[in-house]
């Protein structure tokens, strides 16, 4: 019974650390590589969800012009350029993804209301595209009742040194309890999708 206890303790332990420690990195997190100008900017799809429960931007500067970075974001998708994310942690959630290394001109054609996959086996439910602005931004989200309640704003925003800088947003109602504790993978999976468009783009 005393070993039991004390594993339990141990147990209580990690988890009071690991608590502890996502809401202390969950600022860095939910700002990864943005700058304060961009997280105070207003970008297409903002007015959607105006007034969000969690409000997320991510960022990386990639050496390659708009044009050049935009059709990695129109192929995006399960059955399609995957996520560009990590494939190992991808694995590990039973989202087994195909992440392309070229762009596919069949996968280029992306329209106002289309669906977008993230998993293979259609979990979580599919992302609808909210707003196209070419080679500046592809806004896409949930809704309940009619009402948009969550969105993926992929922004393009070119640079004077010709780099360009994707801004990945998240404005969402969607919060506490399990939102609360997929919160650090979500953020593991968005920073190697970032980073997975950047290596990619740059090629």
């Amino acid at each position: 019974m005393k070993k039991f206890l004390k594993i339990l303790g141990a147990l209580a332990l990690l988890a009071a650390v690991f608590v502890a420690s996502v809401i202390a990195l969950t600022p860095w997190m939910d700002r990864w590589g943005a700058t304060d100008a961009e997280i105070n900017t207003t970008f297409p799809g903002d007015e959607l969800v105006p007034a969000p429960a969690s409000f997320v931007n991510r960022a990386v500067t990639i050496e390659a012009s708009p044009e050049e970075i935009y059709p990695w974001l129109l192929q995006m998708g399960a059955g399609k350029g995957g996520l560009y994310s990590y494939t190992a942690f991808e694995n590990i959630i039973g989202c087994k993804l195909v992440n392309a290394d070229r762009i596919h001109e069949e996968w280029q054609t992306l329209e106002v209301g289309d669906k977008v996959e993230m998993c293979p086996n259609g979990t979580p439910p599919a992302y609808i595209v909210a707003q196209i602005v070419p080679n500046e931004a592809i806004v896409m989200g949930h809704q309940e009742g009619g009402e948009w309640v969550d969105l993926w704003q992929f922004i393009l925003v070119p640079q004077a040194d010709d780099s360009t800088r994707l801004i990945l947003r998240t404005r969402t109602m969607m919060v506490g309890g399990f939102w609360d504790i997929i919160h650090p993978g979500v953020f593991v999976m968005e920073r190697g999708l970032l980073l997975g468009v950047k290596q990619r783009a740059e090629k």
